[in-house]
């Protein structure tokens, strides 16, 4: 018998020029793998957008940085992916920025805001938490609009491990953010 090998098919950055043309989809690769996804259910962009704000708020208080929702990643040709919100220090902004206007290296902060489904659950809390890990995020929060909970990854001994699942009732604070707090439950109202 014939034993034939067949090679994965590795997508890179060039090749998500050919599918433009479907605004509603988001496209990202990770480790050469593509992911498809449509828009995202209203509480999951509301969530993000919360997010989003109360980080803006911090962020114009303090000058530290500055929180983007759904911004472009380009860490590698085979690493393109596109995080509900980040927050950045001014410093790693200007160094990461291309012209095109995508970061192509780590914020320190990321966070996706769960999908529904298995595919979805194990993009973020399986490859995306992996190459967050390996890029350099320094924490990783994953917020799940439906129980209403966010699970806090940091850094530790080089990489991401969970330090803390908050409910709505809690504070969440970040030693990344100086000052900053807020009751999660604000991140889904």
């Amino acid at each position: 018998m014939v034993s034939i090998k067949t090679e994965k098919v590795r997508w890179t950055t060039s090749d998500l020029a050919l599918l433009d043309g479907d605004e509603w989809k988001r496209y990202e690769i990770v480790d050469g793998d593509l992911f498809v996804t449509r828009a995202p259910h209203w509480r999951h962009q509301g969530a993000g957008a919360n997010i989003c704000l109360e980080l803006q708020i911090w962020s114009r208080e303090s000058g530290l940085g500055q929180a983007c929702t759904t911004p472009g990643i380009i860490f590698t040709e085979n690493d393109n992916v596109i995080p509900d919100v980040v927050w950045i220090s001014n410093e790693r902004l200007a160094v990461l920025l291309d012209e095109e206007g995508h970061l192509t290296g780590a914020p320190e902060l990321v966070v996706e805001v769960l999908s529904p489904g298995k595919v979805q659950e194990d993009r973020d809390r399986q490859a995306k938490l992996k190459l967050y890990s390996v890029e350099g995020v320094q924490e990783y929060w994953i917020a799940n609009w439906r129980l209403q909970q966010v699970e806090i990854y940091r850094r530790e001994n080089g990489q991401l491990k969970l330090v803390a699942t908050l409910l709505s009732g809690d504070g969440i604070t970040s030693p990344l953010l100086p000052g900053f707090k807020c009751q999660v439950q604000r991140f889904f109202i």
